[in-house]
């Protein structure tokens, strides 16, 4: 079953582990996400649980978003996300870092830094043309399709929005565990900026296949 867990992003620190290897990680404040909403196949067609994250003002929800939270007996949140496979739970139940152990391995999702309007280059990586001899295609994207075509194939690298998209990064190793503070360091880079909202859950096993197939 998955253990999953809205976080806001704090930033990246350097810490020491107990054979004195220093180690990036990045500082993660979950939880704690009280349940909201459990949902059933035979009620609702799916199974799943809602979680809530982030404190806000009462007033700062309508009515039916009220009725919402005071249904689960938990105070206004403001971020829910709904978790699909998730271990059983009730409304009300408050989900915390505890249930995450040090050297698990989590899968963190998050909204990607926008990095605007860019080139080709940049944004997939192409390589540049010759600089000597005054050739002037330093940077230029080349050709894009058949003239026979008479138009741009859909589907080409091309300049375009860069970033600011739903990013996972999987199978980042729990590296500390703190309950009192609701924090939680994972080695590695996670996707988005400081004070971003995460999904982190644990990762799925691997399934390790036999030499030759695929």
């Amino acid at each position: 079953m998955t253990t999953a867990l809205l976080a806001r992003k704090v930033g990246m620190a350097q810490v020491f582990g107990d054979d004195g290897r220093c180690f990036g990680v990045t500082v993660l404040e979950a939880g704690p996400c009280p349940v909201v909403q459990v949902k059933t196949a035979a009620a609702d067609g799916y199974d799943a649980v809602q979680i809530g994250f982030g404190p806000v003002r009462r007033r700062a929800v309508n009515r039916a978003q009220a009725g919402h939270f005071e249904a689960a007996g938990v105070e206004p949140k403001r971020h829910l996300r709904e978790v699909r496979g998730a271990a059983a739970a009730e409304a009300g139940e408050v989900l915390t870092v505890a249930a995450f152990e040090v050297g698990a391995e989590v899968d963190v999702t998050g909204v990607s830094k926008g990095k605007g309007f860019a080139g080709q280059h940049k944004r997939h990586n192409f390589g540049r043309g010759p600089v000597t001899h005054g050739s002037h295609n330093i940077r230029q994207p080349g050709s894009v399709g058949s003239v026979d075509a008479a138009r741009t194939l859909p589907g080409l690298k091309m300049a375009g929005h860069l970033g600011d998209r739903p990013t996972t990064v999987q199978r980042l190793e729990v590296f500390r565990v703190d309950p009192e503070r609701n924090l939680l360091l994972v080695k590695g880079a996670v996707p988005g900026a400081n004070g971003g909202i995460l999904m982190v859950r644990s990762s799925r096993p691997r399934i390790r296949k036999p030499r030759g197939q695929r």
